[in-house]
């Protein structure tokens, strides 16, 4: 089975360990400058009172006054994040994550080692622990376990059998499908509220109204693909960091240390000569919470010049003076330089870059990024039918 853990609100608890007592009080994660001015998670007191994630920040603040903004530590969600993966990784789980807060994986290689799907999960949320109020479920597909794991309670793992599947998915509501706002508020004017009223609809007359997207809803109502999970490759474990003794706000002292900091991963005996996949380049802000931005190359290098090229504009994005900056090797290409022939064959070269952007892409945007287009109904006259995007292996 497929199985899924969930942390709600991840990104908000990560901010929060350092603040406990804020966790109990109406609070949310504050917008990120520079980005649309929307709330992000909140707690369940915020929740009690009327604020949502998403919220307008001043529509917030005018629905509670005393709601506490929580600058966001995205730098420092990652870290837990990445803590999180590799406990569940030393228990014995080939993990794929989804997003912050999102994993899923699958069972059938730890069953036995744990006693069945059930034990599995509950040593699952063990892994992470309760400090996260982690949830669980399981199913045969993604979707069904995501779904599980939603309407599951902190520390309880809810499994859904293959043939309970529809049963269990209709009266679940929308806001689990991948929507924009608009899209919600328009499927409940038009009296469709929850999976089941969705799944019910003809797939011919969703595409035509609502478009691809409303087409990949359509599908994930009705339990979506079955699709395997690739668990993801090891981390690189490979980072540097610069403290610095007063708050630095100067550009081009940012750019020195940078540049130190680069010249330091370079010399890392661990990196064995292999070239840099993606980076991310993360920085403690002096009024509290961080900032970090990840880059991942078109072609991976460990030539200096191309390295700062790359990083080096991302500085200038930094919105407060910075305490500590920190550069981090996300991932590792596996060869350590091309091979050349003296004569390529025809076509060679070309199919060696296509495959390189694939994977570039794959390490950019995760793994469901790179599709092929498979033709399924070249006679319907509907364009969204004629054919369906399933995933690509690029290997």
């Amino acid at each position: 089975m497929i199985a899924c853990l969930l942390i709600p609100g991840f990104e908000l608890r990560a901010a929060l360990r350092s603040r406990p007592r804020l966790a109990v009080v109406p609070a949310a994660l504050a917008p990120e400058p520079g980005r649309e001015q929307l709330v992000g998670p909140v707690t369940a007191a915020a929740e009690a009172v009327g604020v949502t994630p998403g919220m307008r920040l001043g529509e917030a603040l005018a629905t509670c006054p005393q709601l506490v903004l929580v600058d966001p530590d995205p730098a420092g969600a990652e870290q837990e994040w990445e803590g999180v993966l590799r406990r569940l990784e030393d228990a014995g789980f080939g993990v794929e994550p989804v997003d912050l807060g999102a994993v899923v994986f699958e069972t059938t290689g730890v069953e036995r080692l744990y006693g069945g799907v059930e034990a599995a999960l509950r040593k699952a949320l063990a892994s992470v622990g309760p400090a996260w109020d982690p949830r669980a479920g399981a199913g045969q597909r993604r979707f069904v376990a995501l779904a599980a794991a939603s309407v599951a309670l902190p520390g309880q793992a809810v499994i859904v059998e293959g043939r309970e599947e529809q049963s269990f998915l209709e009266p679940l509501p929308l806001s689990l499908l991948p929507l924009d706002e608009g899209r919600y508020a328009e499927l409940e004017g038009l009296g469709v509220r929850t999976l089941g009223s969705l799944a019910s609809l003809p797939g011919a007359a969703v595409s035509e109204r609502l478009g691809p997207e409303g087409k990949r809803a359509w599908s994930l109502a009705r339990g979506g693909e079955r699709r395997r999970v690739h668990g993801r490759s090891p981390a690189a474990e490979l980072a540097e960091a610069l403290s610095f003794p007063e708050a630095v706000g100067n550009e081009l002292t940012l750019r020195r240390a940078f540049g130190a900091l680069l010249d330091r991963l370079l010399a890392r005996p661990e990196r064995e000569r292999r070239p840099f996949r993606k980076l991310a380049l993360a920085a403690r802000l002096v009024g509290g919470g961080s900032w970090r931005r990840t880059v991942t190359l078109r072609e991976a290098t460990a030539e200096r010049g191309r390295l700062r090229s790359a990083l080096g504009p991302k500085l200038v994005e930094i919105p407060a003076p910075v305490v500590e900056l920190r550069l981090e090797a996300v991932e590792l290409a596996e060869h350590e330089g091309q091979q050349l022939a003296l004569i390529a064959p025809e076509g060679e070269e070309t199919d060696a870059l296509l495959r390189e952007g694939l994977r570039q892409v794959r390490a950019s945007a995760g793994g469901g990024a790179v599709g092929v287009v498979v033709e399924v109904a070249p006679w319907s006259r509907i364009p969204e039918t004629r054919a369906l995007v399933v995933p690509r292996d690029v290997r």
